[in-house]
């Protein structure tokens, strides 16, 4: 794993919970201060540690101006969870990439909300939500999702909606071509939501913008019809259905005009005027285009640079990161994955956690707890909190293993791999600790866990060098432990 040796003045502004601001961007170094970073193999560790964090240094939380949420390994750690506790305390929660590939759910009493493109805090009554540019939005299944959840019960969503002027469209012909390439180009286990076609329109600066809608409609047709073209010279066997398209988004424009506005001087002006932001990062560090384990990748900057282009907000604003943890690992789709089990504790991580995707059903691979991939993740976002979710999924088993280093060849791996070819070749070095045997649902401070489930997360915290500040024992809302 990494270990890196920061300045006192960064690890008490940073650890401590008392930091005003940080750097981000795409350097994969991103906190400030930073005097020494060494990156040196942790596989010496063979028992938890006696201690994490002091008990002075578990102290209430109080939300920052502008907190991030994000995900730290491959998605689906439950960031929509600690979204929604943070939530209530905001005025606005905002999205700033990816499309309806990611899913988060937010269990309120006995109703179950699944929100693909719509952000968590719109369970919310007094909460605006803000659809950033860096999202791209397929609008048919916007609405379809708007009136799932207003069916639910869910009031007021379309008024409290902000969507960027710059957001682009994800169109029905970008969904015909992401299935293509699925069958064409061998599996990259994408959804085929078209969020990668749409990425690419994108760079080639043809796609459509949520800001055309606004303007003439036969100018929008052309442009439908102009992707259509192109896409039908590059897949001659697919249909792209230009009258179909136009006819079914046409029908949605009198619903989405509304909501279409410039969301950096809405951003900018509620952090001028003080009010409390929570960005909710979708999908994961580990699906990054860039830092990822490409091309096993989502389309977008799903760590903290996305932040700041998907939103328009200076990097200085930001105040903290928080990065969400499974108590375990999983990924859906193909890619490597270090830490999979293919056993029968593999099968019994996920038939426990209930893993499938949200947004696609597909069973969800598992795998050990891999400090190598948060101690990255960690690297790349500088992340001032983290929030470990469903560490009860383990209450059942008599010993668990953490990944804490990797070794290729025999020799130890200093950093995390960039080629796909290594990954599927390195060998992860485990800690073995004992498993706790007893149910944590009902536990409701860091005291009442037993000692087993405390040296866990102390273990994390201890290699990681970030305050465990939320821990999931639970599906319900709350079933989590403020430490």
């Amino acid at each position: 794993v990494f270990s890196v040796i920061y300045s006192k003045q960064w690890y008490q502004r940073r650890v401590r919970g008392t930091s005003t601001g940080f750097a981000c961007g795409y350097c994969p170094v991103s906190p400030l201060h930073i005097t020494q970073l060494s990156l040196s193999p942790l596989n010496s560790v063979t028992s938890a540690p006696s201690r994490g964090f002091t008990s002075t240094e578990r102290t209430e939380l109080q939300m920052s101006q502008i907190t991030v949420v994000l995900g730290s390994q491959w998605g689906d750690e439950g960031k929509g969870k600690i979204v929604d506790l943070l939530a209530e305390k905001v005025n606005i929660v905002a999205r700033c990439q990816g499309g309806n590939n990611a899913g988060h759910t937010v269990v309120v009493g006995e109703t179950h909300y699944d929100f693909h493109l719509l952000p968590s805090g719109i369970v919310y009554s007094d909460v605006q939500c803000v659809v950033g540019n860096g999202v791209v939005v397929h609008i048919p299944s916007l609405f379809e999702e708007v009136d799932k959840n207003k069916a639910k019960g869910l009031s007021g969503i379309e008024e409290r909606l902000v969507i960027s002027d710059r957001a682009h469209v994800v169109t029905d012909s970008h969904q015909i071509v992401d299935g293509a390439n699925e069958k064409e180009k061998g599996s990259l286990g994408t959804t085929k939501k078209g969020i990668g076609p749409t990425y690419s329109s994108k760079m080639k600066r043809n796609n459509l913008r949520m800001v055309d809608l606004l303007g003439s409609e036969e100018a929008v047709r052309r442009k439908l019809a102009a992707l259509a073209e192109e896409f039908s010279r590059a897949y001659p066997g697919e249909v792209f259905d230009v009258e179909g398209q136009w006819s079914r988004l046409k029908g949605y424009l009198h619903r989405i005009r509304p909501m279409i506005k410039d969301s950096v001087l809405f951003m900018n002006r509620a952090i001028a005027n003080g009010r409390t932001i929570l960005v909710e990062g979708a999908n994961a560090a580990m699906l990054d285009i860039d830092f990822g384990t490409y091309p096993y990748v989502t389309s977008s900057n799903c760590t903290v640079g996305g932040v700041c282009t998907g939103l328009g907000i200076p990097p200085t604003k930001i105040d903290e990161v928080i990065g969400v943890v499974k108590a375990y690992t999983t990924r859906v789709g193909a890619g490597t994955f270090p830490t999979e089990l293919t056993d029968d504790i593999g099968q019994a991580l996920g038939d426990i956690g209930h893993e499938y995707g949200v947004t696609t059903g597909r069973r969800r691979r598992c795998g050990w707890l891999d400090l190598m991939v948060l101690s990255y993740s960690h690297m790349i976002n500088g992340f001032t909190k983290l929030a470990v979710t469903k560490l009860d999924i383990l209450d059942s088993f008599k010993e668990l293993k953490v990944c804490t280093g990797y070794r290729l060849d025999g020799a130890e791996l200093a950093s995390f791999p960039a080629e796909h070819a290594l990954l599927e070749r390195i060998e992860p070095v485990y800690t073995t600790l004992e498993g706790w045997k007893c149910s944590t649902i009902g536990c409701r401070s860091f005291e009442e866990l037993p000692p087993q489930a405390k040296a866990y997360i102390q273990l994390m915290e201890t290699v990681v060098g970030v305050k465990v500040c939320w821990i999931g024992v639970g599906q319900s809302r709350d079933s989590v432990i403020v430490v």
